[in-house]
């Protein structure tokens, strides 16, 4: 995705009535450009987290079309819920995705909080990355005295708004419209229905802490006349307790404002432990809204490696330990194609393209056996190098997990995860291949009727054959690559499975000469000599490096068996 992307999180105050939300997701669905990827209403919190991605102008429309239905719809004098809020649309915060920087994404916030107040009339406060002024960067200050104290907030000229009427709006109240890393928001599922109790677990474990009291159970306060705060054990964490009546259970709700500094396998395993010191037990979590794929393989991992297991396991099956381990299914099943960011854009995108990779492998030959030039050698090149990295992963994986080798459990991980990552790449480049083909019969098929369209349709011709002629020299890297692996285990693998290393080293080597034949023949259509030579001399070096490696790693397995 090297386009600007944009996510949009708003938090309308309505989380009970389907008719409402539906007609807020339906004009922000009505923006072209723009992929509606998650709507996550709350009966308790009578609030829905709404989630959309696309190009910064669609997004801002869309933002401004669901704000306008919200504001029509939602009446703040009748709204009560669990979450803090003071507005219709409480909050509406902007996350770079891909191809936009953070500065960029808080221009384009102060952009649409500038449209909220001048098209809907709405009071606008810009938080976070989007801030005014440094008193205004965190929400809990910006939303401080929620809807029920917006009026007089907005008396006091400290308050005046960034945006729009400065006078107190009853039905719509304010919005706050921000720019910010991606947040997560996460549920801890307790075995009580205690709001106090699960208030007290989240002040022993949020950034922010609690007041300290004395032995009267009176706050203390500081020579300022302040009142002194102990922290809580986890930075970057924001956190409340409250009771959901429509599940039964009370939550210690997190918003993880950096999971790079708080991951929520963390937050899960704190949260637990505080839990537990007050004598109660963590029954499993919720996600609202969505969460990056990487943080759900580092939680894979984490318990993973708790366990002294490989890591070198593929993404759904870390994925599947992390919603086991994290008991996201504690209170109904969690999706992944609907609540991880780029599987949600992938399986929206995923309706106008089709990949190779996800074609079983019956369909996967036929398809190659068509009378369809492609996928071709290229293709069918990098698939067989994914299946010899594959191999010496497997190796890998049975070894950390051979009896009596519980203490090299971590060396074994550590080669498996070398060998995903080599067949992962390789897979990649099934499809990189057949696009590159594709790419160059468009080229082929611009139009030539005027000396300009000869001239561009060359250079098209020329650089889509360059294209066409990297992506099998990257397979013929990525598969040498894989070997070292594949010879490691080999020579230190679980001797039960040496002739699978042995067959992996076939594929590797038969992966680089089949992409050698497609390197040699895409470059007998460019004209620059001098990049032809480089391309077939770094070429004909691997192939001659991979027939070595290989013949090494033969006689290392003929020797073992």
């Amino acid at each position: 995705m090297s386009e600007a992307l944009l996510e949009c999180v708003p938090n309308f105050s309505e989380g009970r009535d389907p008719a409402v939300v539906k007609a807020i997701t339906d004009a922000i669905e009505s923006v072209e450009g723009v992929m509606l990827l998650d709507v996550d209403p709350g009966k308790a919190t009578n609030r829905t987290v709404v989630t959309f991605v696309g190009a910064p102008e669609p997004v801002l429309e869309a933002a401004v079309r669901g704000a306008r239905v919200a504001r029509e719809r939602i009446d703040m004098r009748k709204h009560k819920g669990e979450h803090p809020r003071f507005g219709a649309v409480d909050v509406c915060p902007l996350v770079p995705v891909a191809g936009i920087t953070m500065e960029e994404t808080g221009e384009w916030a102060r952009k649409l909080a500038r449209r909220f107040g001048e098209e809907l009339g709405v009071t606008v406060y810009c938080y976070e990355r989007a801030a005014t002024s440094e008193a205004r960067r965190n929400l809990a200050t910006v939303r401080d005295g929620e809807y029920e104290g917006l009026e007089a907030k907005l008396a006091k000229p400290e308050w005046s708004p960034d945006f729009g009427p400065a006078t107190f709006d009853p039905k719509g109240g304010a919005t706050a419209v921000g720019a910010r890393d991606f947040l997560v928001a996460y549920n801890v599922n307790l075995n009580t229905t205690s709001t106090r109790r699960a208030n007290a677990i989240a002040f022993d474990v949020r950034e922010k802490g609690r007041e300290v009291l004395d032995e009267r159970w009176k706050v203390v306060k500081g020579p300022d006349g302040q009142p002194l705060w102990k922290p809580g054990t986890l930075k970057c964490v924001k956190g409340i307790g409250w009771y959901i009546e429509e599940y039964g259970v009370a939550q210690v709700s997190l918003n993880l404002t950096d999971i790079g500094v708080t991951p929520v396998h963390v937050a899960f395993d704190e949260v637990s432990r505080a839990a537990a010191e007050r004598g109660v037990r963590v029954t499993g979590s919720e996600l609202v809204g969505l969460i990056p794929l990487r943080a759900m393989l580092d939680a894979g991992k984490y318990f993973l490696k708790k366990q002294q297991r490989s890591l070198g396991v593929s993404d759904d099956e870390l994925i599947k330990i992390a919603v086991k381990s994290l008991g996201l299914n504690d209170l109904y099943p969690f999706e992944p194609d609907k609540k991880i960011v780029e599987y949600a854009i992938a399986h929206k995108r995923g309706k106008t393209k089709r990949r190779l990779v996800d074609l079983t492998l019956e369909a996967f030959t036929e398809e190659t056996a068509s009378e369809s030039p492609a996928p071709g050698g290229g293709s069918i090149s990098a698939a067989m190098g994914a299946l010899g990295a594959a191999l010496a992963t497997m190796v890998a994986n049975l070894s950390s997990h051979k009896r009596g080798w519980d203490g090299r459990w971590e060396e074994f991980s550590t080669w498996a995860e070398r060998g995903k990552a080599h067949h992962v790449a390789l897979l990649k480049l099934v499809d990189e291949d057949t696009d590159a083909f594709n790419r160059v019969m468009d080229a082929f098929g611009l139009p030539k009727g005027t000396d300009a369209e000869k001239a561009e349709r060359t250079r098209a011709i020329q650089a889509a054959t360059r294209f066409a002629t990297e992506v099998p020299l990257r397979v013929m890297r990525e598969a040498l690559a894989s070997m070292e692996v594949i010879q490691a285990m080999a020579e230190q693998g679980n001797p039960a499975s040496v002739s699978d290393a042995g067959v992996g080293a076939l594929c590797a080597r038969s992966a680089v000469m089949g992409a050698h034949l497609n390197v040699k023949i895409n470059c007998a259509g460019l004209k620059d000599a001098a990049v032809v030579a480089e391309l077939k001399g770094e070429a004909a070096e691997i192939e001659r490096r991979a027939i070595e490696r290989e013949q090494a790693i033969l006689a290392i397995v003929n020797g073992k068996m």
